[in-house]
């Protein structure tokens, strides 16, 4: 499936680029042979998503940006919920198709970024809100682990939430095919350093539509 991305230690910009084009591969090829309603991530209604949004607060008209969001009902139920300013950025063009033709002519009301988040310029914007359900732990290496901080840094307004969303250290140790990286409380609250508070976390646990339980740790933080 192309998974060379999993490695450690790139060497140059061009080994970089064949990265992140394996990774899109990988999606694509995901989304192209199965149902969005296949995959393990897949539930009807992101509830879990939805209680963490609601604990920040945040207004109606506030911007959120939902990190990997792909063929997720989030858009769907944020629209629903009058959120007026929502962006769903993926790496998979077929993900967002998937969204898109669910949502019908809604799908207006949404921004839509077909892009790998570690080279997006995300349309030059800042968020409100920044949420992430199942995306870092992806992110296996220091190097792509900080391109995400630092994405997540320019493009978070002081004072914005971020919400992760992840495989908790009792979670899976594999995705989709691909090692992961699983976090508890402590090394991810230290991975966002000073300059964010956290405010919230749970532990909740999302099952596959094959059945299978996996441990999710949620976290909010706050950006100073």
């Amino acid at each position: 499936m192309g998974i060379e991305f999993l490695i450690y230690g790139v060497k140059n910009k061009t080994e970089r680029k064949g990265v992140r084009m394996n990774r899109k591969e990988h999606w694509e090829k995901v989304y192209n042979t199965k149902s969005h309603k296949e995959v393990s991530w897949f539930t009807e209604h992101v509830t879990v998503a939805l209680e963490l949004i609601s604990q920040t607060k945040i207004n109606k008209d506030h911007s959120i940006i939902d990190v990997g969001g792909g063929a997720s009902t989030l858009a769907d139920d944020l629209i629903r919920q009058g959120f007026q300013d929502i962006t769903v950025i993926d790496i998979s063009g077929k993900a967002l198709e998937i969204a898109k033709s669910r949502l019908g002519h809604e799908a207006s009301k949404v921004t839509w970024i077909e892009s790998d988040i570690l080279e997006s310029d995300f349309n030059h914007r800042e968020y409100d809100l920044w949420h992430d359900r199942a995306v870092f732990h992806f992110l296996t290496t220091e190097l792509e682990r900080n391109q995400y901080k630092e994405k997540m840094d320019k493009h978070l307004i002081k004072g914005g939430f971020a919400i992760l969303s992840i495989f908790a250290d009792d979670g899976p140790e594999k995705c989709s095919g691909l090692t992961i990286r699983r976090h508890g409380s402590s090394d991810l609250e230290q991975f966002m350093g000073s300059g964010y508070d956290m405010v919230y976390h749970s532990r909740t646990t999302h099952q596959t539509p094959s059945k299978a339980d996996q441990k999710f740790i949620n976290m909010i933080f706050n950006k100073k």
